[in-house]
């Protein structure tokens, strides 16, 4: 009797054992990282884990060196970015270049740029709008800016499509993308739009018109936009591929990034996201994925994705038109004598 009871007590601890071994298994079969197959393919599916990832994003300046003619000069506005993205301790963004704005004052301001350890890269010679564009012009244009670029510390082969236009014919998209793959370029996308610009247009021109500003108000109206396009897009990404991916933030080199954008970090923060290199964010898998799709106008990856997956509406947020952020920058921003309208 005393044997069966041995016996009894250590077969139902070999079963607890097995159940904890497999209950193991199957927890860590769901943590498996993301598989893709078809990588160029259109109809390229994701799988992912069922546990949401860490929220990751890069910052990418365009248009650097921009005109700098307004609040700051273009030394001021250097030394105000470098010093925010320093504070809020972003190790590294990058700055895609238009190299015809490279005057003397400019080249300083893009070495000073590359020395604090950000990266350089190419966002053409004249900003070209590609559907305004021949082929062979656009790529004399994007390989004259390649010769002048690429003799700056932290150069990097990437290319941002100005505009994100990337061909509006079959022709124009395909021979770019084999120019770029020729020369060993790849092709820089942002996952995450907005129109900062014209936040900064509408700045720019009420400083010239010497009109009141409230600097609280745009910072808040800055960030708040931002992050409305960072969640949407995040949200997309989710729908889409089942994760978040490693987002790339299209932003610009301009006064109101050296103004905001430790508060705009800030609030990513708080939300959860981390900040990385965008080497880092190029290593995602949507990197490989390539859309057939034809866009005259241009997304982002994560819209691509979406639009190969069947959407049709919604690419673009709401907060990605002018009219809708000029309304919310003279109610919120200019400061006049008539008293603001409150929330009831």
């Amino acid at each position: 009797m005393a044997r069966l009871f041995i016996t009894s007590f250590i077969l139902l601890g070999l079963l607890g054992l097995l159940s904890n071994h497999l209950t193991a298994a199957s927890r860590d079969a769901s943590l498996m990282t993301e598989t893709i197959t078809g990588p160029t393919d259109n109809t390229a599916t994701i799988s992912a884990p069922t546990k949401r990832q860490n929220k990751t994003i890069a910052l990418t300046f365009d248009d650097a060196p921009r005109s700098a003619v307004g609040y700051f000069d273009g030394p001021t506005r250097a030394q105000k970015l470098l010093t925010a993205l320093q504070q809020a301790q972003v190790n590294q963004v990058a700055f895609f270049a238009v190299s015809k704005r490279i005057d003397d004052e400019g080249h300083q301001r893009l070495m000073t740029y590359a020395k604090a350890g950000h990266l350089i890269a190419n966002h053409t010679h004249s900003h070209p709008d590609f559907n305004q564009t021949s082929l062979e012009q656009y790529q004399n244009d994007f390989n004259q800016a390649d010769k002048r670029l690429s003799q700056y510390p932290n150069f990097r082969r990437w290319f941002r499509y100005p505009f994100l236009r990337e061909g509006d014919t079959l022709e124009k998209r395909d021979g770019m993308r084999k120019a770029l793959a020729q020369t060993g370029y790849v092709n820089a996308y942002i996952t995450v739009n907005n129109y900062d610009w014209y936040l900064e247009s509408l700045f720019q021109q009420a400083i010239k018109a010497q009109q009141k500003i409230d600097f609280d108000a745009l910072r808040d109206l800055y960030v708040n936009t931002m992050m409305q396009a960072v969640r949407y897009y995040d949200q997309m990404s989710l729908q889409h591929t089942e994760r978040s991916v490693a987002h790339v933030l299209l932003l610009h080199e301009m006064d109101i990034s050296a103004l905001f954008i430790d508060d705009l970090v800030s609030q990513l923060r708080k939300e959860g996201w981390t900040i990385i290199s965008p080497i880092q964010a190029y290593q995602d898998p949507i990197a490989q994925q390539v859309t057939n799709n034809l866009f005259k106008f241009n997304p982002g990856r994560i819209g691509e994705i979406a639009k190969d997956n069947g959407q049709r509406k919604g690419l673009w947020h709401t907060s990605l038109e002018e009219d809708y952020l000029k309304q919310r920058f003279e109610r919120e921003v200019i400061i006049t004598d008539a008293p603001r309208p409150t929330a009831n």
